[in-house]
């Protein structure tokens, strides 16, 4: 499909997600980001969710997950018919994503700060049983920068030289606090690679996804216009 099909569709199947709490704004801006890594980047699909060599993703921006559940559906993680329920007392997809109930959520989140804390210990944890094959990719929203525990998980994950670890930081101009030199140069600064990318461009996506990064963790930073 062509990019235009693929977010139409994506779209479509936010549409079917109603009710309260949505946080539309926040799911729409990391719509393209999660395509572009679920369709092209990370090694996991349905049939390997539980295999040690599976690639891991974390989403840490946890509130407004609509994107995310219309990206695992796209995938066949879970069935299109979950989606109208989201919400909903009986739904397994809540308001924010709870490992236990819905397939292929590695973490459940919602509490701002925390996944990049996680995604190094899921790092130091694969190296300890020898896996040093999967990659973890945990995206960030910009505001969750304003938290010191990433800054604590950043400024350790450089100089230990956690090639495994990726972080896709979405920015749409929410965060309270900024760095000389745009977000990128923070995660540089602790010894990162690191991009800014237009985040609407799944190609400029990909190849940010894509470029080696031998000896360090990689950062990307995905700017995002709230869509009119």
């Amino acid at each position: 499909m062509t990019k235009t099909a693929e977010i139409d569709r994506l779209e479509r199947l936010m549409a079917l997600m109603t009710g309260d709490e949505k946080h539309s704004p926040a799911a729409t801006s990391t719509l393209d980001a999660l395509w572009v890594l679920y369709d092209r980047v990370l090694r996991v699909a349905p049939g390997t969710a539980d295999d040690p060599g599976r690639d891991r993703f974390l989403l840490s921006k946890g509130h407004g997950p609509m994107a995310y559940y219309a990206v695992l559906a796209a995938r066949g993680f879970v069935p299109e018919e979950w989606l109208p329920g989201f919400g909903s007392y009986d739904s397994p997809l809540g308001h924010h994503p709870d490992r236990t109930l819905i397939p292929g959520v590695e973490i459940s989140s919602g509490s701002l700060g925390h996944g990049l804390p996680m995604g190094v210990g899921t790092v130091l944890g694969l190296r300890a049983q020898g896996l040093t094959d999967p990659r973890v990719w945990v995206l960030i929203g910009d505001a969750e920068l304003d938290e010191g525990s990433n800054h604590e998980a950043l400024a350790y994950a450089g100089p230990a030289g956690l090639e495994q670890l990726h972080t896709l930081v979405i920015d749409n101009g929410s965060a309270t606090h900024g760095w000389p030199g745009g977000i990128a140069s923070r995660f540089e600064a602790a010894g990162w690679s690191a991009e800014t990318v237009d985040g609407r461009d799944h190609e400029a996506l990909y190849a940010a996804y894509a470029a080696p990064h031998p000896g360090r963790p990689r950062a990307v930073v995905a700017r995002v216009e709230p869509k009119n």
